[in-house]
């Protein structure tokens, strides 16, 4: 039975149609009525993910992936269609939103993890577990101000992987720390998939979406180009990458 299904989704934005570049644009467009175009980003997306699933998701820049998933953790309202999602989830999505920079990484991991379902004697009792998985030990009552963008996307990786519930959604997976790291986060995610539980990955590189999901999605222009094998899916994608960089001949 499926646990996530998403059937006919279409979502637009409505952007400006007029780019005001000076202090008299502005002046006048006060007493002007704003016009405005309506950008497609979706179009009648569908697909399912199956309990204990691992899908993989790819697609160029600005296809529309961020925005599917966001519609999947509930950040959007599709302007058509149905989502079905039969399950706590937990998003790994725009890492480190939400710190507070004046507050230490112990203080930040009661924040997050709270705010990601965690009671506070779960966090309390997986404190240790967190810091070590983020090697942060030495560091626990830094503010994180002075940490890193590396630093604090660790802490937000074993945050996230702490408070995991059934469905884990990751954007771009492991793409933060060294080799050491990254091992570990590949250990956890196989910890999870043998638990059962379920996992959208999406990803620019094909080797973690061949390597780690069952089965993947391509999407291009807000569409599904195709469902199928994630080493099929990884080569399309190539292909279509490929393809753009062919410099046109002139005759």
């Amino acid at each position: 039975m499926a646990i996530i299904d998403v059937q006919n989704v279409s979502k637009s934005f409505r952007i400006p149609s007029v780019r005001r570049e000076s202090v008299r644009d502005h002046a006048f467009d006060l007493f002007r009525r704003r016009q405005y175009e309506r950008l497609s980003v979706l179009e009648d997306i569908s697909f399912s993910v199956e309990r204990g699933e691992t899908l993989g998701i790819m697609g160029r820049n600005g296809c529309g992936k961020s925005t599917l998933l966001k519609i999947l953790c509930g950040i959007y309202q599709p302007d058509g269609g149905s989502v079905t999602v039969d399950g706590g989830l937990t998003p790994i999505l725009e890492l480190g939103v939400g710190w507070n920079p004046e507050l230490t990484a112990v203080d930040n991991a009661y924040l997050m993890g709270t705010v990601m379902g965690l009671s506070i004697r779960e966090v309390r009792e997986g404190l240790d577990e967190i810091l070590a998985f983020a090697e942060l030990e030495r560091f626990a009552n830094l503010e994180l101000r002075h940490y890193s963008s590396g630093m604090a996307s660790r802490l937000a990786y074993a945050v996230a992987f702490q408070a995991t519930r059934e469905i884990l959604i990751i954007d771009e997976i492991f793409a933060v720390g060294d080799a050491g790291f990254r091992v570990r986060c590949e250990q956890r995610y196989l910890e999870l998939r043998a638990a059962g539980h379920t996992v959208i990955v999406v990803s620019h590189d094909p080797t973690p979406v061949a390597g780690f999901c069952d089965r993947a999605i391509l999407i291009d222009g807000g569409r599904v180009l195709m469902n199928d094998r994630p080493e099929a899916i990884a080569e399309a994608y190539l292909s279509m990458l490929r393809a753009e960089q062919v410099e046109p001949s002139v005759d």
